[in-house]
């Protein structure tokens, strides 16, 4: 989910005539280690607030008691940290400085996602930021950092990896929408409901992969993206066919290796319209 968008970006802006591998490297920096650190700051925040005590994922370091809370904590601290200074890096190169209030949103959001007093996970409103930070912010700032502008095609590109990010995001939710709603977790799956969750995931991938459909006019090579249809039928059957809790935990894999196949294939229609 860190790759795609970063990939989709740095292929944007080589269609828009500029490729700065070291910008695209501190961009990926950025992104892994938000991922990274807002795993450890999740599995730290719902540790210690007793969310994870009947989990049916895999285990979890504070609420297993593998790790001491404090560990967790640091360890997230300390990914954040990394991210902060390859950000740092990349506005420097890029001299994009308005960057850096865009980069402390990144970190509050990693952070409240299930940290604080009001998490906004908590509310529903995990989804509406994993659309915008794993989607929308990450794809677009790889692009504008190599190119100082924007296009059509990388806005596309981030909607679409977006909403790959939400659907990974509403699986999750859904095997986890019992307890969510046990716990006052009022994820967006919980709100919906399990039937309409599991259709929501569905959705999603469908306008995901043909909505870059829009270009083909103007750039055929996009057609590429169709090839990613195939991978996306069995976690759509696994879903919309009511399976237990613990038959949601492949899909979960499986819709990480779709947003990446799908920005392989999107990134690649960009290069071959641009050439070499």
């Amino acid at each position: 989910m860190a790759v795609s968008p970063v990939l989709i970006g740095t292929a944007a802006a080589y269609g828009l005539g500029s490729f700065k591998p070291l910008n695209a490297l501190l961009a990926l920096l950025v992104a892994l280690f938000l991922q990274i650190g807002v795993n450890y700051a999740n599995d730290y925040s719902d540790g210690i607030r007793g969310t994870d005590d009947q989990r049916v994922g895999p285990v979890r370091l504070t609420a297993a008691g593998i790790a001491q809370p404090h560990q967790v904590r640091a360890a997230a601290f300390l990914c954040f940290t990394v991210a902060m200074l390859a950000g740092l890096i990349l506005i420097m190169a890029s001299q994009a400085w308005w960057l850096l209030l865009v980069g402390l949103a990144c970190v509050l959001a990693a952070w409240g996602y299930t940290g604080g007093k009001n998490p906004y996970g908590y509310l529903g409103l995990g989804d509406v930021f994993v659309f915008v930070f794993f989607g929308l912010i990450a794809t677009l700032g790889t692009t504008f950092t190599q190119a100082g502008r924007l296009s059509w095609e990388a806005g596309i590109g981030a909607v679409s990896t977006g909403l790959i990010a939400v659907a990974l995001l509403m699986a999750n939710n859904v095997r986890d929408l019992p307890h969510d709603a046990e716990v006052g977790k009022r994820t967006l799956a919980v709100r919906l409901g399990d039937r309409n969750a599991r259709f929501a995931y569905v959705v999603m991938l469908a306008v995901a992969i043909l909505l870059p459909l829009v270009l083909a006019f103007a750039h055929p090579w996009v057609l590429l993206v169709i090839l990613v249809v195939p991978a996306t039928l069995q976690p759509a059957w696994i879903m919309l066919s009511g399976r237990s809790r613990k038959a949601l935990i492949p899909v979960l894999r499986q819709t990480g290796v779709i947003n990446l196949g799908f920005s392989v294939l999107y990134s690649l229609a960009l290069v071959l319209a641009r050439g070499f």
